[in-house]
């Protein structure tokens, strides 16, 4: 096991070609935003207690009323198949080896049922709402089917954002293959004959569901089909119509939009800029969490995602007052660097930093946690931005 997560970055990078670890590194334009989610966990400083009983450490938490081992959730990412063959099942098995929810990209390259026949785990289903609703209307009909339990409602996409490294690279689905590109293959033997053995990644879950051929080719179409750019508040009832279970808002970059939210009877919401893949200089979440808290108060449930790198970042961040983090790029690079055994290790890595921090901390219970284990003049500096 290698000592950090970065460090499956480094493994994640020598061994897929390039357009593959540009397409799960890069962020929108200039990369500000990405670099701004690394930013805030920087600027917050710990003010930890000595000479507390920390025998016994407990990092757990609740959501929905169901018991989390640690509070965080491997959260939802597209194309996986991309890094690894069946890298959506592998990522499900590492989430709930480690007590933690799996949460299905609607862009996955396995069918939610065969991650659910995988794993007897908590798994949540992400969507995106197409034009042609009946997409997504069957597609939450399946995952209920199967057993999901929670829907994550994605609200930042209306459109894709622009991505310089994925149009330099000449990355779009179906992939078109170049001299470059081939290049850029050949040079990666494991990830190619990894490709050539397995196939390409596919979009099952929306082939299926839009009723589209099995091939890459009509599977990207139907990815890039318009969203329902009339998608509105509103539309929170027609999704309480075909699901039954909890549904959060992923995507909040406003306090206002938090408070919609909590109007409109969500459960929970995730403040998000998409990992710094969408709007450039969007806010971190980190940013606007203490005033989003100040508005809805306990009456919505309110996680985060976006740069946490570390078991530290993940005891910040709750220590601020979030439920629990969405992981995006951390078990990414466990997986793209050694598949399951790799997403595997670098959840054992996060669960170890958070119980060392913890102790450290002189917290022995996550839910000792509060804005008091940080620095107050750190805390200023985030409020004022």
């Amino acid at each position: 096991m290698q000592a950090k997560v970065l460090d499956y970055r480094e493994l994640a990078k020598k061994r897929v070609p390039r357009f593959v670890f540009d397409y799960l590194e890069g962020g929108a334009e200039d990369g500000r935003t990405l670099a701004r989610n690394r930013a805030a966990f920087e600027r917050l400083i710990f003010r930890p207690r000595v000479l507390t009983d920390v025998s016994d450490c407990q990092p757990g938490t609740t959501l929905f009323g169901k018991p989390l081992a640690l509070p965080c959730i491997v959260g939802p990412t597209g194309l996986n198949g991309l890094f690894w063959p069946r890298a959506d099942e592998l990522l499900a098995l590492a989430a709930h080896a480690h007590g933690v929810p799996f949460v299905l990209s609607t862009a996955s390259t396995s069918l939610l049922e065969d991650v659910r026949d995988a794993t007897s785990g908590e798994l949540w289903m992400q969507l995106y709402v197409q034009q042609d609703r009946r997409i997504a209307e069957d597609l939450m009909r399946r995952a209920r089917a199967a057993g999901y339990t929670t829907l994550v409602l994605t609200v930042d996409v209306p459109v894709h954002g622009k991505r310089d490294h994925d149009r330099r690279n000449g990355f779009k689905l179906p992939l078109r293959v170049t001299r470059k590109l081939a290049a850029d293959v050949v040079t990666h033997p494991h990830w190619c004959w990894q490709m050539l053995r397995h196939g390409s990644p596919q979009l099952p879950n929306l082939a299926r569901s839009a009723g589209v051929l099995p091939n890459m080719q009509t599977q990207a179409a139907s990815l890039s089909r318009q969203m329902d750019l009339s998608l509105a508040w509103s539309d929170i009832g027609w999704l309480r119509r075909h699901w039954d279970g909890p549904v959060m808002v992923k995507g909040i970059q406003s306090v206002d939009d938090a408070r919609q939210a909590m109007q409109h009877g969500v459960n929970g919401i995730v403040l998000s800029n998409h990992g710094g893949r969408q709007l450039e200089s969007a806010p971190s979440a980190l940013e606007l969490l203490p005033a989003t808290l100040d508005a809805v108060g306990k009456q919505v449930d309110v996680l985060v995602d976006g740069g946490a790198r570390r078991g530290s970042d993940i005891v910040k961040a709750i220590a601020l007052g979030a439920r629990a983090v969405l992981l995006g790029r951390a078990p990414l690079y466990g997986v793209c660097a050694r598949g399951g055994k790799g997403a595997m290790e670098v959840m054992q890595i996060l669960q170890e930093e958070i119980e060392i921090t913890l102790r450290l901390l002189g917290r022995s219970h996550l839910h000792d946690l509060g804005r008091d284990a940080l620095d107050a003049r750190a805390l200023a500096q985030l409020d004022a931005i």
